[in-house]
């Protein structure tokens, strides 16, 4: 199967935007991390050996361990992780979870799952690292994600020359995530998505933003041909037309997917059996019991 994303690409990316930051552009990972560290804070657990994947930064992992529910992280990344002060680290592509089965008690993947080329994959690997019982935890852009930039930028180079190239990534919807925690054999598995809105004054503070966070196409089969300005120029004026508010800023949308799944274990809740419920609904309802036509 021929890759979706190109990785070198994306390690490229990734040191290009660590080696020049921009104040205040980690704004999605920092909130995401935040929102991990937040759930991760109400589990009645303490854990060991965490492993933070693919995640790019120490941010998250030392947001989650400020919580006081972890000990000191271990990192998986495809290129050296900034920030993490002499932890270990191994290296690896993204679409490989490497280490001994049963390794870490809680897994974290801070907006990385959407960059591999196989994802199921990513995630059998995931369980298997992870001890019974053990915790899962990502979150990844959905579906909608950059939406605003992908119609604007779509309509202007149909505009211009009558064909567009795909210059957004494609995202998932959350439904499909859950589906997948469920197939790959992760138990209790949820999924649900927070909505996030951030303005701008243009698509071109926009861009730099997505630059700074190394968050630029890295799409395997994206157009090599340079992008003229006359695109650019189009698809902001198409953006603001589209969807600016009233002061004529212009909104992003940053839909946010959180996923959390076990390893399984015995001691785990469990469906009862179909029939062996002992109280009937319409009782425990206190409603009379209505007959469904045929």
């Amino acid at each position: 199967m021929d890759p979706i994303f190109d990785h070198s690409l994306l390690a490229l990316r990734r040191a290009r935007a660590l080696k020049n930051p921009v104040a205040g552009a980690d704004f999605l990972l920092r909130r995401s991390g935040q929102d991990m560290a937040e759930r991760l804070s109400i589990v009645e657990r303490h854990f060991d050996h965490p492993v933070q994947v693919h995640g790019g930064t120490a941010l998250t992992a030392d947001l989650m361990q400020a919580t006081g529910k972890t000990e000191a992280f271990r990192f998986i990344d495809s290129t050296p992780v900034y920030g993490i002060a002499g932890r270990d680290q191994v290296l690896a592509s993204p679409d490989l979870v490497p280490g001994e089965p049963g390794a870490a008690d809680l897994i974290v993947s801070p907006l990385a799952l959407h960059l591999t080329n196989d994802t199921p994959g990513v995630l059998i690997q995931a369980r298997r690292l992870l001890r019974p019982d053990g915790l899962f935890l990502a979150t990844i852009p959905a579906s909608g994600t950059l939406g605003e930039l992908r119609e604007s930028l779509l309509a202007a180079e149909s505009g211009l020359s009558g064909g567009a190239h795909a210059r957004v990534h494609p995202f998932a919807d959350v439904r499909d995530y859950g589906a997948l925690l469920q197939r790959t054999g992760f138990a209790l598995p949820v999924a649900d998505v927070e909505s996030i809105t951030v303005r701008y004054d243009d698509l071109f503070a926009l861009m730099r933003d997505l630059r700074a966070m190394g968050m630029t196409s890295v799409l395997a089969g994206r157009s090599r041909k340079p992008v003229s300005k006359a695109l650019f120029l189009k698809a902001a004026e198409i953006y603001a037309e589209r969807f600016s508010d009233a002061d004529g800023r212009i909104r992003a949308s940053f839909p946010v997917i959180h996923l959390s799944g076990w390893a399984p274990h015995e001691s785990q809740q469990k469906p009862l059996r179909p029939g062996s419920a002992r109280v009937r609904l319409a009782d425990a309802l206190r409603t009379p019991e209505r007959k469904l036509p045929r």
